[in-house]
């Protein structure tokens, strides 16, 4: 999820090369990958791929050669010579009809490349295929082979723009946070509902408990805590009142307030986020694909092959006939076939796996960029932290243990509600300790709560409460209690009579599994950076357990990108993870942006590949898939690609004065095979990851 403002553009930073690059090649790279795939849709190939397959059956199964091949005769009536024709020119006018128009705009453009290659090998069967049928031309036709061709290519490109195609969720996502309609009071006192839309500024609104905030603003009066971790990513409720400056999209806590409007529709932080979110995906320039840069010096040289092979052989004396065979079976054997699916399988089978193992790959070329990652840089809450409040430490006096004391903490707390009571009883059922029941609880106003547990009457708070029933901890767990300020924890006690049991530092817990996924990257060779909205003092102790790189603190939404764009102007490949709303504008930044999945749906759109289980141990994860699945896509393209280094000269007929010729069908099949190569060795990543 991205989120920015201002005039920033963001293309030198975007997916594939973040070092600057000229006007020209940046446009031109921009322009073929618009052009390639101008007003396609995954809908229209999909649509276009299951006709076309359905026009191929009987192409292939009436192709005389195929009948000679598999020994049957298929049946026959009038006309019935003619059906493999009729259904070839239907599947290349309308399967190919794309790949044409394509080929158009890329030599239009002087950017021959795939597109090119593909309407040039299907209009060359077609017209050779047309003479061969009405007996003009000696040979055998080459029906079956475009009708595949077509289908074949139909599936790739569906694929990979199934692959590429960007959900467009995230702007929805976000204007979601905020509510349809608002409560706004009159002069007199009385509420009247009215729609978002209608607010102004000076407006003056009620927000009752657990309501969105609808608009910028400040409070003029009452008092509550304010969840505002989707925009800031501040893990604890935020205290406001008289005063205090509430932001639109937030969620209000168990008391009531009024705000006055300072801000509604673009003038609003959220809005501001939008803009962002929005201008870092519109500013993502389009890596050229690999197989696409294959295509393109495959195209130059098919092209030049036939040519050189349509001019040399009239010289040499050869008849029309041995020419044009030799020109089509040079254009067929270089045809793209198995290099139109040799990258979208790839991708296709390295998703599904990524999927089985909690990865969801949103965009290939965050997948494809995570093998050249050397810095990852991790948000706080939610991601290395649990964003829930635990007690991370327990200090308990001589003769208590950490378990009795956590107990009797957790009991005297059982009927309260606030964030503190919750930690208590959610630390002590994680780690299996049967809380009792207490009688007579009193919660004592700014100070805590009292109870009587198993006949002990106990008081759970914090410093406030010390003072109250003037008492002083040892000095033991006072010492306990600095060190947790100093980490910025919350140090609540636990005291009977005059006499201090424990105390417990409460804080947004670390995942377990984040000392391992940080461990792993270490491994690797990869720098880990701690970005957060957090204060320093949390961060930086965070950071100290976890053994992480640098810190980055007290970072507003505004500036996580310009820190992922610093960071990247030191010439690094960086990864962003993150889980909230404040996190989208530095995912689509990143050079990789990682969204786990039990965060906001913003930061899930936003991301490129999504972390399902929320576990940042699958960063690595991705690292390695990454690489093998970028193997794979090399392999594949010396598979789809690298035998045209043998395959065209004996086409062109390099071997022909010793009487060894490339015959067109034999092309066909070369290239076939090459296709189930391909499909075979793709199928093999699922052994390698």
């Amino acid at each position: 999820m991205s989120h920015g403002h201002g005039h920033q553009q963001h293309d030198h930073h975007a997916h594939g090369d973040h070092a600057p690059r000229s006007h020209t090649a940046a446009h031109d790279e921009d322009h073929a990958g618009h052009d390639k795939h101008a007003g396609h849709s995954v809908a229209m190939f999909r649509d276009k791929f299951w006709l076309t397959l359905l026009l191929t059956v009987p192409t292939v199964i009436w192709s005389g050669m195929i009948q000679q091949w598999f020994g049957y005769t298929a049946p026959r009536f009038p006309g019935s010579a003619y059906i493999a024709a009729a259904f070839g020119t239907i599947v290349y006018f309308y399967g190919g009809w794309p790949f044409l128009q394509g080929g158009y705009r890329e030599l239009r453009d002087r950017l021959p490349g795939m597109m090119t290659l593909i309407s040039l090998a299907i209009t060359v069967a077609f017209l050779y295929s047309v003479l061969v049928t009405l007996g003009l031309v000696a040979g055998m036709d080459l029906w079956w082979e475009l009708a595949t061709l077509v289908a074949i290519m139909l599936l790739g490109h569906w694929i990979e723009m199934r692959s590429i195609t960007q959900a467009q969720g995230a702007l929805k996502e976000l204007a979601k946070l905020l509510p349809d309609t608002a409560v706004r009071l009159d002069e007199a006192g009385n509420t009247r509902d009215v729609p978002v839309s209608d607010l102004k500024r000076g407006d003056l609104l009620l927000i009752r408990p657990g309501a969105s905030i609808p608009a910028d603003g400040v409070v003029r009066e009452g008092k509550s805590a304010v969840n505002e971790s989707m925009i800031t990513g501040e893990s604890k409720p935020v205290d406001k009142a008289t005063g205090e400056e509430v932001i639109a999209g937030t969620v209000n806590g168990q008391g009531s307030l009024r705000v006055e409007v300072t801000g509604t529709g673009d003038e609003t932080a959220l809005a501001g986020i939008m803009r962002l979110v929005g201008q870092a995906q519109s500013s993502r320039s389009r890596a050229q694909a690999l197989a696409d840069r294959a295509a393109f010096y495959l195209t130059i040289i098919a092209i030049a092959s036939a040519a050189l092979t349509a001019i040399l052989w009239p010289i040499l004396g050869r008849p029309w006939d041995f020419t044009m065979e030799r020109v089509v079976t040079v254009l067929v054997i270089a045809c793209p076939h198995a290099l139109g699916l040799a990258i979208p399988l790839v991708i296709a089978i390295s998703t599904t796996l990524g999927a089985r193992h909690g990865l969801l790959v949103r965009d290939r070329r965050g997948l494809e960029e995570a093998r050249l990652l050397d810095t990852v840089v991790f948000d706080k809450t939610g991601t290395l932290t649990l964003g829930s409040h635990r007690v991370v430490k327990i200090g308990a006096a001589e003769g208590i243990g950490d378990a009795e004391a956590l107990r009797l903490a957790a009991s005297v707390q059982r009927d309260a509600e606030h964030p503190i009571a919750q930690a208590l009883l959610t630390s002590a059922e994680e780690r299996g300790i049967d809380v009792p029941r207490s009688q007579g609880f009193e919660s004592l106003p700014g100070r805590g709560v009292r109870a009587v547990v198993e006949g002990r009457t106990l008081h759970v708070g914090g410093p406030a409460l010390l003072r109250m029933l003037a008492v002083e901890p040892p000095h033991a767990l006072r010492r306990d209690a600095e060190t947790a300020a100093a980490n910025a924890q919350s140090a609540t006690y636990l005291v009977e009579g005059d006499r201090v049991l424990a105390v417990f530092a409460i804080a947004d817990a670390i995942r377990p599994e984040s000392f391992e996924a940080v461990e792993r990257l270490h491994a690797g060779g990869l720098e880990v950076v701690l970005l957060t909205g957090d204060s320093r003092a949390v961060g930086a102790a965070v950071a100290e357990e976890l053994g992480i790189d640098a810190v980055f603190a007290e970072v507003l939404p505004e500036d996580k990108v310009a820190k992922i764009e610093e960071l990247q102007a030191q010439n690094k490949r960086v990864a962003m993870v993150g889980d909230g709303v404040n996190d989208a504008p530095a995912l689509l930044t990143a050079d990789v942006g990682i969204a786990i999945g039990a965060g906001t749906d913003v930061a899930v759109e936003a991301g490129d590949v999504v972390l399902v289980r929320s576990d940042p141990r699958d960063v690595p994860a991705i690292i390695d898939l990454s690489k093998a699945t970028y193997r794979k896509m090399i392999q594949n393209l010396w598979w789809a690609a690298g035998y045209n280094i043998v395959a065209i000269p004996l086409a062109a007929g390099v071997l022909a004065p010793w009487g060894i010729l490339l015959h067109p069908a034999l092309g066909a099949v070369l290239m076939s095979l090459s296709t189930v190569i391909v499909a075979i060795n793709a199928q093999l990543l699922r052994r390698a990851v």
